[in-house]
């Protein structure tokens, strides 16, 4: 229990973190199903951008994207799926947003290196003067260790990572493959906003408190990590430098799991994808080495009401 999350049974701060995703790593906090933790999380620049000054310098990239845990979750094994639903997210008051040059959609007409800071508060973000916009809140970093070796926490795979999928936000589960025995989680990157694609690379980078649950589907794994809202399940699909790839592996994961648990035809799913679904891009700051992730969003009907049929 918690001052903030009073329903929370184990609290994790941010000194507990990693850089990276694997087996080898110590658990920094160990939980049954059906916990409910209060989670405090870096941003993304881990303390690095602070004053104006910093909006602009060069920072230490091995320092970006920390996630705190690992968290042990007893009871998750290998072909297990873990489920850690976002109850919610609170920010800080100050958030950021950079971009460097060459970065980004639009590195040939923007001039980098350049930065803002957005004030937040009382459910708005200040950009400023003339821009401000509402609030909405999200993980840009959630993963457990990969299968095999580590993984830096910067880019994504099937073992999630960096998806900056907005979509991962208060009231969100996201289903994430189990390799290892208590799946060793890490979460981190929030953002107070963040559009679709990311294109400057950054959203409103910022810190804060989470209070997640976490809970094991036994004997049932995913491919790519899978994000359940209230009215629809989003797939993954990760490709490096690709995102052409990244589309067509996000299409045959949500394919797959209408095939394999609600008993579509690949011919019907491939129609229902086109006449129903959403495909589009998660992350995709080009150019950047790096991953880029696109996904596909799948109404909730009575035909596919949830990714698994348990």
């Amino acid at each position: 229990m918690t001052t903030l999350y009073p329903t929370a049974k184990h609290y994790l701060s941010r000194d507990h973190h990693t850089q990276s995703f694997g087996s080898e790593f110590s658990p920094a906090l160990r939980v049954s199903a059906g916990d409910q933790i209060h989670v405090q999380t870096w941003d993304c620049y881990k303390g690095q951008v602070l004053v104006d000054a910093d909006l602009t310098k060069v920072i230490d990239d091995s320092q970006v994207n920390p996630a705190t845990g690992p968290i042990y979750v007893e009871g998750a094994e290998h072909g297990d799926t873990l489920a850690v639903t976002i109850i919610d997210i609170k920010t800080e008051a100050r958030g950021a947003a950079r971009f460097s040059a060459g970065e980004g959609q639009l590195h040939q007409k923007a001039t980098g290196p350049y930065g803002t800071f957005f004030d937040v508060a009382n459910g708005v973000i200040k950009m400023n003067e003339k821009v401000s916009f509402p609030i909405s809140p999200m993980l840009g970093v959630i993963g457990v260790a990969p299968e095999h070796g580590s993984i830096l926490t910067m880019p994504a795979g099937r073992h999630g990572g960096n998806l900056d999928n907005n979509m991962n936000r208060i009231g969100s589960t996201i289903y994430l493959p189990v390799k290892h025995s208590g799946a060793l989680l890490g979460i981190g990157d929030m953002h107070a906003s963040m559009g679709d694609g990311e294109i400057c690379g950054t959203g409103v980078e910022i810190g804060g408190d989470v209070l997640i649950e976490v809970n094991i589907i036994k004997s049932i794994a995913t491919d790519f990590p899978v994000t359940e809202t209230v009215d629809s399940w989003i797939t993954h699909g990760v490709a490096v430098e690709d995102i052409q790839e990244a589309m067509k592996l996000a299409c045959e994961e949500a394919a797959g799991l209408l095939v394999n648990h609600w008993g579509f035809t690949y011919e019907d799913a491939f129609i229902f994808l086109s006449v129903a679904c959403d495909l589009g891009i998660a992350q995709n700051v080009h150019p950047c080495e790096g991953t880029v992730i696109a996904k596909v969003r799948v109404p909730k009907i009575s035909a596919c009401p949830k990714p698994f049929k348990i």
